[in-house]
C-alpha cells in the first residue's frame, strides 16, 4: 500500500527569486533544493528580457553554466493565433514539497519527492487577452515544466496543433536519438549517435533523448504524466543546437496501425490537430534530467515523482516477478511429444517456472479462439479477430490456471490490442473468473491523444478486475506506474525478439538502452538468451534464436535492464544444468535501491541494485574487452558473500564459456572485473549472518 512517510508543503519565497507584482519586471527564477539547477521564465525578444511583454520563454542552468538558453514556449491553436508570442507575466506563486512515498514496485523504495515549484501566470498583452499558466518544478536531478490553459470566457475548447516549445541548447550537443518514420510507431529501432546539427529537419526523434553537452552536463529529455494529451517528439531546427516540439497528431480510425501509417511530413502534419480538450487543459510535463555523469540520470526517479499517487486502493495483489514464455524460442519443449500451442507444452513451461521459483508463465499468441470479422474490422493478427473469452480446443485455460496454481505459479495471456479494444469488458471479466494474473497487450503502435487515453482507461479497468498489464507495441513509459501500479512494464524498445530476424541486437545496443530508453522507465526487453555466439557465428533464425554476446553479458541484463515483469526468454531446456540458472532464480524483478557504479554511453555500464539486504551487480560492455575496477563501497558495514558469474578465459571465441567465483567482500573491497568482447559480469552479494 502507498504511504506517505513525510510530507512538507510550504510557501517558501526565500527559495525563489520571484516578484508577484503585475507585469513582472524581471525573470522568474526557480532553483533546485541544492541550488545546482535553475530554471527561469521571462518574456523576451530574441535573447533580451522584455518587462513589458513579448515571447514567453525559459532557460536552464546547471552549476552556473547555461544548459538551455532562452527558448520559446507556447501553443499553436487551430483557428486562433498562437498562445505565447505576445504575453506578459502577471504574477508567480512559489511552493515547495518534500515527501517520501513507498511505490508498489520500481527501481527504488522508498522514493523521496523533493522539489521547489513555481506557478507563473501570464496573459496576452492585448486587452482581455487569453491566459496561459506555466507550472514548473526544480529537483536536484532535473527540472520540469508544463502548460496549463485555464478555463476562461474566450477559451472553452482547445484544439492544439502543436507546441511552440523549444530546447535551445547552449552548444551543439551530442545526442543518442531514436528516429521514427512517423507518429504511428512501435518505437523499436536503433539509437543513432549524432550531434544536433547532424539531425536532418525531416527526422522525427522519439523521447527519451540522451544528450551530452561537453564540459557542462549530461541531459535526458523526456516527458511525464501524459494524460488526455499526445506524446511529444522533437525535430531539429536549422541553427544546429535547437530541438523543437512536435506533438503526435490525432488518429480518428482506431484500426490505423504502423503498417499503414504515412511517413512524417513536417509541412502536412503542421495543419493536423494533436489535442482536442475542454479547458482547463494541462500538457504532460516536459522533463530535463540533468547531471554531471550519465549514470546519475539512470538513477533518477523524477519521471515517477511527476505523476499522481496511486489510483488503486488495495495493491496487495500486485506482484512483480519473472516469467518464461513460449514465443521467443519457438515453442521448443524437449520431452514433450508434440511441442506447440497445446496443454502439454504449457505444462512444461509451468513446471519450469515452478522448479525455479518464477512467479508466472506467459502464454503468447494462439491461445484464443477465432471468430469472423465484423464489418469495418481489420488489421488483426492471424487473419481475424480473437474471442478472448474462449480458448482453442488444444488449450484449456481453466485447467492450466489450476495446474499452475497447484505449483504456486500464475498465468499471463497475450492479446492483440484490437481484440482488447473490442472486448475489454467481457474479456477482463472472463480473465478474473479464470484467475488470470495479467495480460500482455500488443500492437498499439500509436502515441496520439486517443491512444494515451486508452492506456489509462484500460489500466483502470484491468485494476478493477485485479489484472496486471504489460503494454507491447507501446510508446515510452511516462511514470504512469505510480498512478496505476498494475502496469508492470512495457515494450517500446528494440528488444531480444529482433534476434529472430536481424543482426541488430548487439552488446553495444544493450549498453545504449541502459542510458537512453530506460531513462523513461521499465522496458520489456525480454532477456535471457542462452545460445550465446560471436558476431561471426550469429545467424538470425526464428526457432531457437541465437544472441550475440557472452553468457555473462546476458545474465547481467537481468540487473542492468529494469522491468518489473522480467522475461526468461529461452527454452526451459536451455537453462537446465546451467550454473547461471541459479542467478536467475535469485535475482528480483523489483528493487529498493539503484546505483550506477560506472559507465560511458554506449561503451559500458555497471549497475548495482538492492532488494532487502541483498545486492546484485550487473556489468556489460560493447564489443571492446574491458577491465573495470568496481569499488564495493555501496555495501556499507559488514561482510558479504559474493557469487560472481564472469566471462571465462575463452569467452571471446566461445561466448558460452563462463566461470563462477565465490569470495567474501566488504565495503573496502575493489572487484576487478575482466569483461570479454561483448561480455559482462553478474554478481549476487548476500550479507554474512
Amino acid at each position: 500500500m502507498l504511504s506517505n512517510l513525510k510530507i512538507v508543503k510550504i510557501l517558501a519565497p526565500v527559495l525563489l527569486t520571484v516578484l508577484t507584482a503585475r507585469a513582472q519586471t524581471g525573470p522568474v527564477v526557480l532553483k533546485s533544493p541544492n541550488g545546482a539547477l535553475e530554471i527561469s521564465f521571462a518574456t523576451v525578444r530574441g535573447q533580451s528580457v522584455q518587462a513589458a511583454g513579448g515571447q514567453l520563454a525559459y532557460r536552464v542552468a546547471f552549476r552556473g553554466q547555461p544548459v538551455i538558453e532562452w527558448s520559446n514556449l507556447g501553443l499553436a491553436i487551430e483557428g486562433s493565433p498562437s498562445l505565447g508570442p505576445a504575453v506578459r507575466i502577471d504574477s508567480s506563486q512559489p511552493s515547495s514539497q518534500d515527501e517520501t512515498w513507498n511505490p508498489v514496485h520500481g527501481k527504488a523504495n522508498p522514493i523521496r519527492n523533493h522539489y521547489n515549484a513555481v506557478t507563473v501566470q501570464t496573459q496576452e498583452t492585448a486587452q482581455d487577452g487569453r491566459r496561459l499558466v506555466m507550472e514548473a518544478r526544480a529537483y536536484d536531478d532535473g527540472v520540469a515544466f508544463r502548460y496549463l490553459v485555464p478555463e476562461q470566457p474566450s477559451v472553452k475548447e482547445l484544439r492544439i496543433l502543436n507546441e511552440s516549445t523549444q530546447f535551445r541548447f547552449s552548444k551543439d550537443a551530442n545526442t543518442f536519438s531514436l528516429i521514427s518514420r512517423g507518429f504511428q510507431t512501435s518505437n523499436e529501432d536503433d539509437y543513432h549517435e549524432l550531434a544536433i546539427s547532424g539531425l536532418h529537419p525531416e527526422y522525427l526523434v522519439n523521447l527519451p533523448v540522451l544528450l551530452e553537452l561537453p564540459g557542462v552536463a549530461w541531459v535526458g529529455l523526456t516527458e511525464a504524466d501524459i494524460e488526455d494529451y499526445s506524446n511529444l517528439f522533437v525535430t531539429a531546427a536549422s541553427d544546429g543546437r535547437t530541438l523543437a516540439a512536435r506533438l503526435a497528431v490525432r488518429v480518428e480510425d482506431v484500426n490505423t496501425s504502423s503498417t499503414v501509417a504515412p511517413s512524417f511530413d513536417p509541412k502536412a502534419d503542421a495543419s493536423k490537430v494533436s489535442v482536442i480538450a475542454q479547458t482547463p487543459v494541462r500538457s504532460a510535463w516536459r522533463v530535463l534530467m540533468i547531471a554531471d555523469q550519465p549514470g546519475r540520470l539512470v538513477e533518477s526517479n523524477i519521471v515517477v515523482n511527476l505523476n499522481p499517487p496511486s489510483a488503486i486502493g488495495d495493491t496487495s495483489w500486485i506482484k512483480p516477478g519473472k516469467t518464461p514464455w513460449d514465443w521467443w524460442n519457438g515453442s521448443q519443449a524437449k520431452g514433450v511429444a508434440n511441442p506447440g500451442k497445446n496443454n502439454e507444452t504449457m505444462k512444461y513451461y509451468i513446471d519450469f517456472s515452478a522448479r525455479n521459483n518464477f512467479e508466472y508463465m506467459l502464454i503468447d499468441a494462439g491461445w484464443a479462439a477465432r471468430m469472423p470479422a465484423r464489418p469495418g474490422q481489420s488489421g488483426y493478427s492471424q487473419g481475424g479477430p480473437a474471442d478472448l473469452t474462449k480458448s482453442v480446443p488444444a488449450i484449456d485455460i481453466p485447467m492450466l490456471v489450476e495446474y499452475a496454481k497447484s505449483k504456486n505459479v500464475r498465468i499471463w495471456l497475450w492479446a492483440h490490442f484490437r481484440d482488447m479494444y473490442d472486448q475489454a469488458d467481457d474479456a477482463f471479466g472472463q480473465f478474473e473468473k479464470w484467475g488470470i494474473a495479467g495480460m500482455k497487450i500488443d500492437f498499439m503502435d500509436r502515441s496520439d491523444q486517443w491512444m494515451v487515453n486508452w492506456y489509462r482507461t484500460t489500466a483502470k479497468k484491468a485494476a478493477e478486475h485485479h489484472i496486471l498489464l504489460d503494454y507491447h507495441g507501446a510508446f515510452k513509459p511516462d511514470g504512469m506506474q505510480r498512478t496505476y501500479p498494475n502496469v508492470l512494464t512495457r515494450e517500446g524498445v528494440m528488444g531480444a525478439e529482433y534476434n529472430k530476424w536481424s543482426a541488430r541486437e548487439t552488446p553495444k545496443h544493450n549498453v545504449t538502452l541502459a542510458f537512453t530508453r530506460m531513462l523513461a522507465g521499465p522496458m520489456d526487453y525480454t532477456p535471457g538468451g542462452f545460445d550465446n555466439v560471436t558476431r561471426e557465428n550469429f545467424v538470425a533464425r526464428n526457432r531457437a534464436p541465437m544472441v550475440m554476446g557472452t553468457r555473462a553479458h546476458h545474465t547481467a541484463l537481468f540487473v542492468v535492464l529494469e522491468s518489473e515483469l522480467q522475461m526468461v526468454s529461452d527454452s526451459p531446456d536451455a537453462y537446465d544444468g546451467q550454473k547461471e540458472t541459479e542467478f536467475l532464480k535469485a535475482v528480483p524483478a523489483s528493487w529498493d535501491e539503484t546505483r550506477v557504479l560506472n559507465g560511458v554511453p554506449p561503451k559500458y555500464i555497471t549497475v548495482a541494485r538492492r532488494r532487502g539486504s541483498e545486492w546484485y551487480v550487473g556489468s556489460i560492455t560493447d564489443w571492446d574487452a574491458r577491465e573495470l575496477d568496481v569499488p564495493m563501497s555501496f555495501l556499507g558495514s559488514g561482510a558479504y558473500d559474493a557469487e560472481i558469474y564472469a566471462d571465462g578465459p575463452n569467452a571471446a571465441a566461445q561466448p558460452k564459456d563462463s566461470i563462477v567465483e565465490k569470495r567474501r567482500v566488504n565495503a573496502q573491497t575493489v572487484l576487478k572485473l575482466k569483461l570479454a568482447p561483448g561480455g559482462g559480469s553478474a554478481i549476487r552479494l548476500v550479507p554474512v549472518r
